[in-house]
């Protein structure tokens, strides 16, 4: 009996020696992030931080790890930052030279074509830094996904709440830039699908310094006609934050100033999200951004189905990723999974102002026959993207 119970506690040791040497599963991702000059403004913005969207992935990469861990996998990041869109390029044709298939970009949409077109089929790109609605539309790039909100899903998001209130009719007050006219057009056609009334639109086109003249100027440019709320689309920050309180008449102020919607902000604190935003300010001593968040989902959900299925190929990830079994958990109250159309991110939408958690959209009694994220941006009709083939 001794002899079977030492030879039985042998074979063990030998099993769980051999277990202990295997390698772990090695998985390689990429990080490119764009560093765009927007200009000067006109204003006293806070710039968006230098590594916007980079804390982020080292975030999901450290957070990886720590259950990678108990998995015997590894999880590696390479990163390339630069503003040449061709270096960027070539330094992420480098890296899939030297094996890695998962890429992780945080540029403008003319970047993310390039890269597309530059790297093979067989790689994974992700897309944590353009809401621009014509990817998820009618300019679709083949196998793109999408962490970061559109445009459309961040207007519609601000919509449902507008509708919901009751405050129908909206002054449009747009900029100058192209941004600022995606945004404008986004916030038209949300006023189209939920039933809003946009009753004047006027183009700020000034190169005025509000900060000395904010009070003189905006009162008499926001009057002329009566309204419920101010929807204002600067994305860039050049005149937007003087409208609160400057308007014509007594109203609100919303978009991209004022009332925000947003993909993450550090007013996000229920479920669980205030330890991450905890673990991301012990790492960054900063606050966690909408592109950090991107970057962060993106890195998340390739670790999550490499986990899930054992498999670190480009191509069984892509596949389970846009499989109805991908569920991300990420701390906005619902399991996130992929719109096999357009290859975006369902996800709640956040409404704050900078000291608060107003509202999450989708708002109550906004249905939809799937699940009602799908109230948010371009629905599968609305699309001509057809990522899951």
């Amino acid at each position: 009996m001794l002899k079977k119970l030492l030879t039985g506690a042998f074979c063990a040791l030998v099993a769980g020696s051999s277990l202990a040497a295997t390698d772990p599963m090695e998985i390689s991702i990429a990080y490119v992030g764009q560093q765009i000059d927007l200009g000067p403004v006109l204003s006293n913005i806070i710039p968006e931080p230098k590594d916007s969207g980079l804390q982020g992935a080292r975030l999901a990469i450290a957070d990886s790890n720590t259950t990678g861990r108990f998995l015997k996998q590894h999880y590696n990041l390479h990163e390339i930052a630069g503003d040449d869109p061709q270096q960027l390029v070539a330094s992420a044709f480098d890296l899939y030279g030297r094996g890695i298939r998962f890429f992780v970009a945080n540029t403008d949409s003319d970047t993310l074509k390039s890269l597309r077109a530059s790297l093979p089929a067989d790689s994974l790109l992700i897309n944590a830094g353009s809401r621009d609605d014509a990817l998820r539309s009618n300019q679709c790039i083949d196998g793109l996904l999408h962490t970061i909100p559109s445009r459309a899903m961040l207007a519609d998001a601000l919509a449902q709440w507008l509708i919901m209130r009751r405050w129908n009719r909206w002054m449009l007050v747009e900029g100058s830039t192209d941004d600022d006219q995606a945004f404008a057009a986004a916030i038209k056609r949300s006023a189209q699908r939920f039933g809003g009334k946009i009753v004047a639109e006027k183009a700020w086109s000034f190169d005025t310094d509000l900060r000395r003249t904010a009070q003189k100027e905006l009162p008499p440019f926001t009057s002329g006609t009566e309204y419920d709320v101010v929807v204002v689309a600067d994305e860039r920050g050049d005149f937007g934050e003087y409208l609160p309180y400057n308007t014509g008449l007594p109203r609100p102020v919303v978009g991209t100033q004022g009332l925000l919607p947003t993909g993450w902000h550090k007013m996000i604190e229920a479920w669980g999200a205030a330890q991450l935003q905890s673990r991301f300010e012990k790492q960054s001593e900063r606050w966690m951004n909408e592109k950090d968040y991107a970057s962060w989902a993106a890195i998340r959900s390739i670790a999550e189905a490499v986990t899930r299925t054992g498999d670190n190929s480009s191509e069984g990830v892509r596949g389970y990723l846009l499989s109805d079994n991908f569920e991300l958990a990420a701390f906005k109250g619902r399991k996130l999974n992929f719109r096999g159309w357009s290859g975006q991110l369902r996800q709640p939408i956040a409404l704050i102002h900078p000291r608060a958690l107003v509202s999450s959209s989708p708002q109550e009694g906004f249905l939809h026959p799937r699940t009602e994220l799908d109230t948010l941006g371009f629905d599968e009709p609305e699309s001509q993207c057809r990522v899951a083939r």
